[in-house]
């Protein structure tokens, strides 16, 4: 069964109470139904590596295949196949590389990831950090599409900055502003990012502008 993240009329009434601007997007986007990772965080981890720099039809393709190999993606079983047997499923040498070192550090009990499951959101995000292929970004998603925390909003999406632009009409969002709207949103994040992805595809009525000044085209050098 498909699995949205979850959340109802407290975490909207709360946004909208506390930003008027976020609230008219959100009456414009609508309920966001965002699906879920499915299965286990370490097969979320793998996912997302997986996923990294492809797009997602390419992870979704990946995905199955590595499934259909190793059935239940566990660190067992990525540290039973091969290299070669990981590549075929249709990812890079480097990717197999940080899949097996995750795999290999959480059977071996040098990472505990049932710990990060309880650990408050930094902790978290610091420890899924610290494994090989994850950045700080990643641990982010990780927290709120597999674990569905619900206070998740990062400062390295572009999508959602993207968003910030165009509800807020800023031409550009620094980290002392971005800091100022987790503030606001806390402690729903994770709805906030919702609505902010939604807004930054461009498609929702009335917020079809990027405020970011247009790049400037280089002028040719006349070599006459």
């Amino acid at each position: 069964m498909t699995r949205y993240f979850e959340y109802g009329d407290a975490e909207v009434d709360c946004l909208r109470s506390r930003d008027k601007k976020l609230a008219a997007a959100m009456d414009a986007v609508g309920h966001v139904y965002r699906q879920m990772d499915e299965g286990s965080l370490f097969s979320g981890i793998v996912h997302h590596i997986i996923g990294q720099q492809v797009s997602s039809a390419a992870q979704a393709t990946v995905w199955a295949r590595l499934q259909q190999r190793l059935g239940e993606v566990t660190p067992e079983a990525v540290n039973a196949a091969t290299v070669e047997e990981l590549q075929s499923c249709g990812t890079t040498f480097k990717k197999v590389e940080y899949m097996k070192g995750v795999a290999s550090r959480v059977s071996s009990g040098e990472f505990d990831l049932d710990a990060v499951e309880h650990m408050p959101d930094e902790e978290a995000i610091e420890a899924l950090s610290s494994l090989p292929g994850i950045g700080e970004w990643t641990a982010e998603m990780l927290l709120l599409f597999n674990l569905g925390r619900s206070d998740i909003l990062s400062y390295g999406d572009l999508a959602i900055q993207r968003g910030m632009r165009m509800v807020y009409h800023h031409r550009k969002v620094t980290r002392q502003m971005f800091e100022r709207y987790r503030r606001r949103y806390s402690p729903y994040g994770s709805v906030a990012s919702l609505y902010l992805w939604a807004v930054s595809h461009m498609d929702v009525p009335g917020y079809d502008h990027d405020y970011a000044p247009k790049a400037k085209a280089k002028r040719k050098k006349n070599r006459g």
